[in-house]
C-alpha cells in the first residue's frame, strides 16, 4: 500500500465530523461565513484588494449564488484559486507546500493552460488551512506521497477551464454575441471584426456570471504550456538569495525561542538551573515546558537566535531518564537480527516447501539505518497570539506539509476554537516528510512556547526556531529495518520459492492513520515495493517492534529499503544463473508491466549499455522500480579503487505518463539521486548509545555533496495519460544500481545501506 493510497482510504472511511474536528475538512463556521457573503460586498473586497476575479480562501464560496451549493466544492470554485488584476496578471493559489519539488510553477502552469492566460504574467501563491486548499482525492490538506500534481492535474484544468468561461460569457455579454462565437488566446477574448478585450478588463464582470459546472478540455495536442520545459517561478528569487523562508519571518517585537529538549527521547528534568541563562544579553525569559512524547524542556526566549542560543547552552540541567528505554543500536540490531530468522505477520503466503530442494539457493540479510530527513531549513514555526476567551485569535507562520493537522493540532494547545488559527503557508527549505507529522510535534512546541510566555507575561509574537544539531538530534527518523531472505531458484533463474521477512518500526502505529494505514498488523509501507512487479512466489512477513525512537515517512517511504533488496537480489539471480540483468528483467516482467519495460529500455538505450566500452575498472549497474505510481529505471557506470566506491554516471528513464514540466521533472530525479546516493556513503546513519542519538550535525551525519554527483542524463517516456508523482520515485533504484555495478566488480553484493565493503 503507498503512502497517498493509505491516506484515501482515511479520507473515504473516517467519519465526516472526525475530519471536520481534525481541520480536515472546511469548518462549519466557514462555510457559512463564505456562503453567506452578499455578491456585492465580495465584489467591493475584490477591488478593493486590487482583485477583479476571485479574493481566495475568505470568499471561496462567494460564487455559489449562482452555482448550487451541492453542485461545486469549494475546491471545484475558481474565487478561491484565481485573481486577475486590472493589469492582466494572474495570480494562482497552490494548494501544496512548496518545499523544493515546483509545485508553485507545475499546478499554475497547469490551471494557465486552460485559461489560456499570458504565461509570463502568471503568478503562484501558496494557500492555507481553509477547505478549498484540500487534496481533492483526500479531503484533507496534504502535500505527500508524490500527489500534488497527480491528484490536482485535473482539479486545476478544470478551475482554468471555468475561469477562462466565465471570461468568454463576460465578454459574449458586452459585445452582445454568443460566447461560441469567441474565443481566447494569451489573456485576452478575441471577439467579431478583430476587436479584442484583456482578461483584466473583464474579471469583474466574469466575476457575475454562473460558474459553470461542467466544462470542455483541451486535447493533449493543443497544449502549449503543458509539456513545454518552463524554469520555475521562483527560481530567480532562490538562485539570487532573495527567497524568504518561514525561517527568515520578522514581525515586530518578534521574540526567538530555542528548547533544550530532553537528551532520551521521553526523559523527564530533575533539575535546572538557568541562573547562568538569564545573565546572557538580550534573553527574555527561560521556560520550563513539557515536550514531545511525554517528555520535558526547557525553553529560552531572547531578542534573535544567537542570544537564545547562548543561553540555552548556558542552562545546567540534569535528567531522569530512569522511566523510559534508552535505545542502543548494538543491541537493537541483535534483536531484529533475530527476529528476522522468525516468520512474522504474513502479508503473502506462497508455498515454501520448493525451498528445501532447489537447485541454487541464495540467503541474504540486509541492514538499513534510521535516518534524518535534515532539510537544508531546520525546523521553525511562528506563533502569534491575540485577544482572550471567545475572542482569542491564533496566527501560525510556518512550511507545512499538512496545515489543516497542525491548526488542529495549535487549536488543541492553545484551547481555542479551529476557524481562529489562521495558518500562512510559507515557502520551505526542504522536508522530505519531516514537515507533515501526524502528530505536529513541533508545531505543538512552538505554541506550548507562545503558551507558558504568555503566562508569564510575554506578549510578543514567538518564533520558535530548531538549530541543525536539534534537527539531526530530534527524532523522526526514516525507520531502522533488517532484512532476510531465502531463496531457491532453477539454473534458468526460475524463481521456486521465496521466504522473505522484514523488520522494523511501524510508521503509523499511535497515529490517527493508525486504523487505516495498519490491516492485520501489517503497516504496509514497511512493505510497498517488496515482489512486485515481479511475480515470484513469495512468504512475505514483518514485525513490527516499538522501539523508543520516533519514526516517520521519509522521502519514498519503503521503497527506501525494498527497492534495494529486490534489486540487488534480483541481480544476484542473473548473475547466479549467468544472465544478462537487463534481459532478466524484461523476462520476468513479461507483457505485464509495460510501463517498467519502457522505462527500463529507455536508460538502457539512451546509456549505452552493452555496446559502449567502459573505461578500465568500471562496470554497469543496473535497477528498476515503481512508486508513487511513476516507474523509474536507472543504469548506473560505477568503479571501486581501494575499496573505495564511485559513482561516475547515471542515465534515468522515468515514466511518469504526462510530464507536465519536464524540467522540474529532470530536476526532481537529480535530487533525488543525489540524496539517494547519500544513503550508500559511510556515515549515513543515525545511531543510538545508552538512549542519545549519535550524531550532531553534518560532521558526523553524512550527506552527499557536489563532488559525489555523477554525470546524469534524465529521459522522458512520451505519454498523454494523467500524470503521476514524481517527488519520490527518483530516490529508490538509484542504490540498488549503484550496488549492481559494484557486485559485477567485486563478486559481492553490499548487504544493506550505507555501504560496507571491507
Amino acid at each position: 500500500m503507498h503512502f497517498d493510497s493509505a491516506f484515501g482510504e482515511l479520507a473515504h472511511q473516517l467519519p465526516k465530523g472526525l475530519l471536520a474536528r481534525m481541520g480536515l475538512e472546511q469548518s462549519a463556521a466557514q462555510k457559512s461565513a463564505s456562503a453567506a457573503l452578499p455578491r456585492r460586498q465580495f465584489l467591493k473586497m475584490s477591488v478593493a484588494s486590487g482583485f477583479a476575479l476571485g479574493a481566495y480562501a475568505h470568499v471561496a464560496g462567494a460564487q455559489s449564488a449562482a452555482t448550487p451549493a451541492a453542485a461545486l466544492k469549494a475546491f471545484e470554485q475558481p474565487a478561491a484559486f484565481v485573481r486577475i488584476d486590472k493589469d492582466g496578471t494572474v495570480t494562482v493559489a497552490v494548494n501544496r507546500l512548496e518545499f523544493g519539488q515546483g509545485v508553485l510553477t507545475a499546478l499554475p502552469m497547469i490551471l494557465a493552460e486552460e485559461l489560456d492566460a499570458d504565461w509570463a504574467l502568471v503568478r503562484g501563491v501558496h494557500g492555507d488551512a481553509d477547505g478549498a486548499y484540500v487534496d481533492p482525492l483526500f479531503g484533507m490538506h496534504l502535500t505527500g506521497g508524490s500527489g500534488s500534481i497527480k491528484h490536482s492535474y485535473t482539479q486545476y484544468r478544470e478551475l482554468g477551464a471555468r475561469t477562462r468561461a466565465m471570461l468568454l460569457a463576460a465578454a459574449a455579454a458586452h459585445w452582445g454575441v454568443e460566447p461560441a462565437a469567441l474565443r481566447t488566446e494569451s489573456g485576452k477574448v478575441l471577439g467579431p471584426g478583430g476587436q479584442s478585450l484583456a482578461y483584466g478588463d473583464l474579471a469583474e464582470a466574469a466575476m457575475k456570471m454562473p460558474v459553470p459546472q461542467k466544462v470542455a478540455l483541451k486535447d493533449a495536442k493543443d497544449f502549449r504550456i503543458i509539456g513545454k520545459a518552463t524554469p520555475r517561478l521562483d527560481g530567480r528569487a532562490k538562485s539570487t538569495g532573495a527567497q524568504g523562508y518561514g525561517v527568515d519571518l520578522r514581525l515586530p517585537g518578534m521574540l526567538t525561542a530555542v528548547v533544550m529538549h530532553p537528551p532520551v527521547f521521553g526523559a523527564k528534568l530533575k533539575s535546572v538551573d538557568d541562573t547562568a541563562a538569564k545573565a546572557v544579553p538580550g534573553v527574555q525569559a527561560v521556560l520550563r515546558m513539557p515536550t514531545d512524547r511525554g517528555g520535558e524542556g526547557v525553553a529560552v526566549l531572547a531578542q534573535g537566535y544567537w542570544a537564545a542560543k547562548q543561553g540555552r547552552d548556558a542552562l545546567k540541567l540534569e535528567w531522569d531518564s530512569t522511566a523510559v528505554e534508552r535505545v542502543d543500536s548494538v543491541a537493537q540490531l541483535a534483536s531484529y537480527q533475530a527476529l528476522a530468522k522468525t516468520t512474522g505477520r504474513v502479508k503473502f503466503n506462497a508455498d515454501m516447501s520448493p525451498l528445501a530442494t532447489a537447485p541454487k539457493k541464495i540467503s541474504a540479510e540486509f541492514t538499513f539505518p534510521y535516518l534524518a530527513h535534515a532539510p537544508m531549513e531546520p525546523l521553525n514555526c511562528t506563533v502569534q497570539l491575540s485577544g482572550q476567551g471567545a475572542n482569542a485569535k491564533v496566527n501560525l507562520w510556518l512550511g507545512t506539509q499538512m496545515p489543516g493537522f497542525d491548526a488542529m493540532a495549535a487549536a488543541k494547545v492553545l484551547d481555542v476554537p479551529a476557524n481562529q488559527v489562521k495558518v500562512n503557508v510559507q515557502m520551505a527549505g526542504g522536508g522530505f516528510g519531516r514537515r507533515g507529522v501526524p502528530t505536529a510535534d513541533y508545531v505543538v512546541e512552538a505554541c506550548t512556547v507562545a503558551k507558558v510566555a504568555r503566562a508569564a507575561g510575554l506578549e510578543a509574537p514567538v518564533r520558535v526556531m530548531w538549530s541543525r544539531e536539534d534537527d539531526i538530534k530530534g527524532g523522526h527518523y526514516r525507520p531502522m529495518h533488517v532484512h532476510r531472505a531465502e531463496i531457491g531458484f532453477d539454473a534458468k533463474g526460475r524463481v521456486l520459492a521465496w521466504d522473505h521477512v522484514v523488520v522494523g518500526q511501524s510508521i503509523a502505529q499511535g497515529t490517527p492513520f493508525e486504523g487505516f494505514m495498519i490491516k492485520d498488523g501489517i503497516d504496509n509501507t514497511a512493505l510497498e515495493g517488496l515482489r512486485d512487479p515481479y511475480d515470484v512466489p513469495m512468504r512475505l512477513s514483518v514485525h513490527h517492534p516499538k522501539v523508543n525512537v520516533p519514526v516517520l515517512w521519509w522521502r519514498s517511504v519503503g521503497s527506501t529499503h525494498t527497492a534495494y533488496v529486490m534489486e540487488t537480489l534480483i541481480d544476484e539471480i542473473a548473475r547466479a544463473t549467468e544472465q544478462d540483468p537487463v534481459a532478466y528483467r524484461l523476462q520476468l516482467l513479461g507483457d505485464k508491466h509495460p510501463r517498467h519495460k519502457a522505462a527500463l529500455m529507455l536508460a538502457v538505450q539512451q546509456s549505452g549499455y552493452g555496446k559502449r566500452q567502459l573505461p578500465a575498472g568500471q562496470a554497469w549497474g543496473v535497477a528498476v522500480h515503481e512508486s508513487f505510481d511513476t516507474v523509474v529505471a536507472y543504469v548506473a557506470e560505477a568503479s571501486v579503487r581501494n575499496g573505495v566506491p564511485k559513482l561516475h554516471a547515471v542515465t534515468a528513464g522515468v515514466h511518469c505518463n504526462l510530464a507536465v514540466n519536464p524540467k522540474t521533472i529532470e530536476a526532481q530525479v537529480q535530487g533525488a539521486a543525489l540524496m539517494a546516493l547519500g544513503t550508500c556513503l559511510p556515515g549515513a546513519a543515525i545511531t543510538f548509545k545508552d538512549g542519545l542519538v549519535e550524531q550532531s550535525n553534518f560532521s558526523d551525519y553524512v550527506v552527499a555533496r557536489m563532488p559525489d554527483m555523477p554525470r546524469m542524463a534524465v529521459h522522458i517516456v512520451p505519454s498523454a495519460d494523467a500524470p503521476t508523482g514524481m517527488g519520490e520515485p527518483g530516490l529508490p533504484p538509484l542504490a540498488p544500481a549503484f550496488a549492481n555495478a559494484i557486485a559485477q566488480l567485486t563478486g559481492k553484493t553490499p548487504r544493506g545501506l550505507p555501504f560496507k565493503l571491507a
